[in-house]
């Protein structure tokens, strides 16, 4: 007789974690799913009645949909190259039902507190007060929704709003008003365009700065144009994308942008169509780094100063598990160490889907995910030892920390078509080992549910 699969539980049903679930649900496994809010889709449910979304009225993609789409799943042909996020919560809702995967959804119900017993069953405590028990358990909370505020706050104190980027919801609210943005990300630039249509003035304040990446080169999607090969040295290719990007819209410092410090490729990049247009028609002004908030006005670190109305921060998130205790799992700095992104070494039945990010859409790379997990817990896949793992996760951390400019948004890059080729090697070469050593499946729960202790 076959031994039972484990009992598996999924926090979170967005982009990630539905995915995750088909992958399981496909393959037998007794998988449940919790999510804090009505509908799956994360992130991209504008409006989500959990408070966690950070989509905003005119948000679209930034990488095509033929890249973003699901391998098995694709997104319709009507919808543009770069869809709408209605379009994207479509396909999402789509999905779910096109695979039966709905009713192994507990909407509105989140995980309020997620503990592990010596003999390593997982107790799932969800907010109406239930607990039960599961032989393993995967994360896919996101980490786009809690919002992180400049640190350390600037000196001095501001008499108009202060706002993150992810309260953000349409342009009415810079109706009038001098508008200071901090940024240089995807976000930024959106809501800097935004505003400068309806604002008396923006200014677009940088850290540092950024490559700008248009969305379309050579009349189509750049991300489907410039598909790199992961056996190309990344240097090389670094050299052709920065060439190609010179022969399209030139430096952006012509354009009055700061100067990047760092080459393409070496700092997360930017994409938007719009933003030197409008920065060369005078609409929204470039400065340096927020020094000072002086009340009705904003010092920079050039020693100049602006009047303002609003500030929005665009300053990225925090990492966050809310329910694991800090001292248990967390991620100081924004840093988690894993395995190929995904395993704890030390944990056997614990994997993190969707906790990376990539230079393209992170929807295909969940999928691999998850479909990786689904053949770990049935025997197919053995992971190396836990020496080996973490000889991996320092040979891919020294990598990172040497490519990328040192900064919280960059301490989970990976690039889009070199992590599935990668990927793909390590599930071939755990095949290998899983045939020849066997496989040891998680404790089975011995209780399935319980009343949450008083």
């Amino acid at each position: 007789m076959s031994k039972p699969l484990p009992k598996t539980a999924i926090i979170g049903a967005g982009s990630s974690g539905i995915t995750a679930l088909k992958a399981l649900a496909e393959r037998g496994f007794d998988v449940t799913a919790y999510e804090s809010s009505d509908r799956v889709g994360g992130n991209w449910v504008f409006g989500n009645s959990n408070g966690t979304s950070a989509a905003y009225k005119s948000l679209h993609i930034n990488t095509s949909r033929e890249r973003m789409e699901y391998s098995d799943f694709p997104m319709p042909k009507e919808y543009p190259d770069f869809p709408h996020h209605s379009h994207i919560a479509e396909y999402f809702e789509g999905y779910v039902d096109h695979f039966g995967l709905r009713e192994k959804i507990r909407f509105e119900t989140s995980v309020a507190r997620a503990e592990r017993s010596d003999d390593g069953v997982w107790a799932l405590a969800d907010s109406s007060g239930t607990v039960e028990n599961y032989d393993m358990l995967l994360v896919a909370n996101g980490h786009h929704w809690d919002p992180r505020w400049p640190e350390p706050a600037f000196p001095g104190s501001f008499d108009g709003l202060e706002m993150h980027a992810h309260s953000y919801v349409d342009p009415d609210i810079f109706r009038g008003k001098k508008v200071v943005v901090l940024g240089m990300g995807n976000s930024a630039m959106d809501i800097a365009v935004e505003a400068s249509y309806v604002s008396d003035g923006v200014v677009l304040a940088a850290r540092r700065g950024a490559h700008i990446l248009p969305k379309y080169v050579f009349g189509k999607p750049l991300d489907q144009v410039l598909k790199p090969n992961p056996r190309i040295p990344w240097r090389v290719r670094q050299a052709g994308l920065t060439a190609i990007l010179r022969s399209q819209i030139g430096k952006v410092e012509n354009y009055g942008m700061p100067k990047p410090d760092h080459k393409l490729g070496d700092a997360h990049p930017t994409i938007s169509d719009q933003i030197l247009s409008r920065i060369t028609h005078g609409e929204i002004t470039c400065k340096p780094n927020i020094a000072e908030l002086k009340g009705d006005r904003v010092k920079f670190s050039d020693g100049s100063e602006v009047e303002a109305d609003v500030i929005v921060y665009c300053t990225g998130y925090k990492v966050t598990f809310p329910f694991f205790d800090e001292s248990f799992i967390s991620a100081d700095e924004n840093d988690l160490p894993l395995f190929r992104r995904v395993f704890k070494p030390e944990i056997p039945n614990l994997a993190f889907i969707g906790l990376l990010q990539p230079l393209g859409a992170v929807m295909p790379l969940s999928e691999a995910q998850g479909r990786w997990v689904a053949s770990y817990l049935r025997g197919e896949y053995a992971l190396p030892s836990q020496a080996a793992m973490r000889v991996d996760i320092d040979r891919e951390r020294d990598r990172m920390f040497k490519r990328y400019v040192k900064s919280k948004r960059h301490t989970m890059q990976v690039d889009f078509d070199d992590y599935l080729f990668h990927l793909e090697a390590e599930v071939r070469e755990g095949s290998e080992r899983a045939a020849g050593v066997g496989f040891a499946l998680p404790v089975r729960s011995r209780v399935s549910s319980s009343a949450a202790a008083a």
